[in-house]
Parts: C-alpha cells; structure tokens; sequence
C-alpha cells in the first residue's frame, strides 16, 4: 500500500485529502502546524505530526506540499530527498531561492514531481487546446484572461487579511495567488518571451498587490493580456483567443467553449459532462498522481512547467514595480 504524506492542513490540503480518500488511499500521514481554523474531526483516525522529522520517519512514498506558497521549499526537498513523489502545489514557490535545490534532489531520488495546476485537467480547456492543435481558427494573433474574485469572501471561516493570499511573507498577491492563467497560456501559446506589466493596491488595505495587468508576449508571435484582482464582486474568469480564421473563448463559470469559425460566420459551443463541477478537476488531477505515484504514467505538469510559470508571474512582479518590459529566457 502507497503512503502518502500531506503537508498542510488548510483549504487545499483539506481538499486534498478528502479527494485522497475518495480514491480508495487511506495510508495518510498529515504534517500541519496547528494553525489552520478549520475543523480538524476528520483527522481523528490518521496519525497526525507536527515536526517534519517525526513525519519523514512515516518513509512516505509520496508527498503532498499544500502549505502556504513560501513554506513549499521547506517540505518539498527533504521529502524529495527521500525519494517520496511530490504533488506540489502552485506557485512552486514565491521566488526561484532553493527551486534548483529541489531539481537536484529530485533528480538524484527518482522523485518525481507534478505541479498541481488543476485547470490542466477541465475538460473543454483541454478541448480548446484540441481545437488550437488542429488549426481550427488559424494562427493565434492575440489572447485575453480576466479574473476577479473578492478575495475577503474566500474563506468565511478566517479573516481575509490573515491569509496567506494576503500576506507577503507567506508568498500573497493576486499574481502568484491567480496565476493559473499563466500556466494554461504557456502550455496553449508556447513559450513566452518577455512581460510588461502593472500592479497596484486598490483598496483592501493589503500589504500586496489586489490587481494586475501583464502583457506577455509570446515566442511564436501572440500577444495576450491577463487581467487579474481580488476586488471584482462578481467572479468572473474567461478566455478569448483571437485567431486569422476564428475565436475561441471559454468561461471557467459555465465551462463553456465557444468557436466562431470565419468561414461559416457561425458560432459553435461545446459544454463540459452534465456531472462536471470544479472538484472533478482536482479529482482527476489526483487520479493523475496516483498513476505518477505507481509510474504507469509520467507527470502531465511538470516540475518544469511549474517553474516556467513562476518565472513570468516573477516578472510580472518585477516589471509592475520598475516599470519596465521584462525580457524572458
């Protein structure tokens, strides 16, 4: 039987672990501080540490890093050390410090490492990718993602200016927070080769950034804007790509794709399964690692791939407070 580690006893780590059980897993070890608020009686039968030593000593197969975005380091590579397997949660970190450390150690382990960006496994994202291999609207000549969310009613149960989304210390801001979008656009355009971008504090009082505009220009020749904040009172987070002989759009609150194909001057619209809501794309994900723990499948997103988006979310950051186009690798 496969022995699992979860570090981190938070939302994520909540979810993670109800999803764990749901596959049939129940060989858990948790590692917490103690310092989450929420309720803990569904911990009550699985043994429970609070230092790292006492739960590497458990010799798990595979870890899970769901503590706030700074402490991932911390975890990740004495487990990755070991030769557990990592489901590490996104951002990979807050900077690139210790991120070869963990390269390293994985790669003298056998460790081997899935960056849980959960929006790699929605089904009519990874079908708008289909559309894009197949050419379906032609060449991408510009891209747009807007995300909202008012970040304050996120967790009911904590004061919003104490999590970890708004502390800086803790790796917060809406850019590492929000950053799916710079994952899934990397993994649909391709390599992005530098970032313009703005950031400011528009008024929850936080000691980070709540809004952000980034130009991200991509290798190939797209451009895309990704808007993101934690101020919008409405959720919204959508996708338009802009193609020679079409459009692509998807809505992350109806799961909707919609293409308009140039030719026809007609819209098309494909929806996820009736049975789809947003756990399943953790679900699966979690499916994903099981195969990646028992090495019948290798990681979909990659170690790699989790620090590529670190990096533009990085110069996000960096050019929101120079003011300057930030050139990337």
């Amino acid at each position: 039987m496969t022995k699992y580690l979860l570090v981190g006893y938070g939302s994520i780590g909540r979810r993670h672990m109800n999803n764990l059980l749901a596959h049939g897993e129940r060989d858990i070890v948790v590692l917490r501080s103690n310092k989450s608020t929420l309720d803990t009686g569904a911990l009550k039968d699985f043994p429970v540490e609070t230092d790292l030593r006492a739960a590497l000593a458990h010799k798990p197969d595979a870890a899970i890093i769901a503590t706030p975005t700074s402490l991932h380091m911390d975890t990740a590579i004495p487990a990755a050390e070991l030769g557990a397997h990592l489901l590490l949660e996104k951002p990979v970190s807050h900077s690139l410090d210790r991120t070869d450390d963990l390269a390293r150690a994985a790669a003298e382990s056998g460790s081997r490492i899935v960056t849980a960006y959960q929006f790699r496994w929605h089904p009519t994202l990874n079908a708008l990718k289909e559309e894009l291999d197949r050419g379906t609207i032609g060449r991408i000549t510009s891209a747009h993602v807007e995300w909202g969310e008012f970040m304050p009613g996120w967790h009911p149960w904590e004061d919003y200016r104490n999590s970890y989304a708004a502390l800086p210390e803790l790796g917060g801001g809406v850019v590492l927070t929000l950053c799916h979008p710079f994952d899934y656009l990397r993994w649909l355009l391709g390599e992005v080769k530098s970032v313009y971008a703005l950031t400011s504090r528009s008024g929850l009082g936080l000691e980070v950034e709540d809004t952000a505009d980034a130009l991200l220009n991509f290798q190939a020749g797209t451009q895309a804007h990704v808007h993101v904040d934690y101020l919008r009172r409405e959720p919204r987070h959508r996708l338009e790509m802009v193609g020679s002989d079409g459009i692509l759009t998807w809505d992350n609150a109806t799961g909707a794709l919609r293409i308009f194909r140039a030719d026809t001057g007609t819209w098309q619209e494909t929806m996820p399964p009736a049975d789809f809501e947003r756990n399943v794309m953790f679900m699966d994900e979690m499916a994903h690692f099981i195969q990646v723990v028992n090495n019948t499948a290798a990681p979909r997103c990659t170690y790699q791939d989790g620090i590529a988006a670190l990096k533009i979310c990085l110069a996000v950051l960096e050019s929101g407070k120079t003011g300057k186009e930030i050139q990337l690798g």
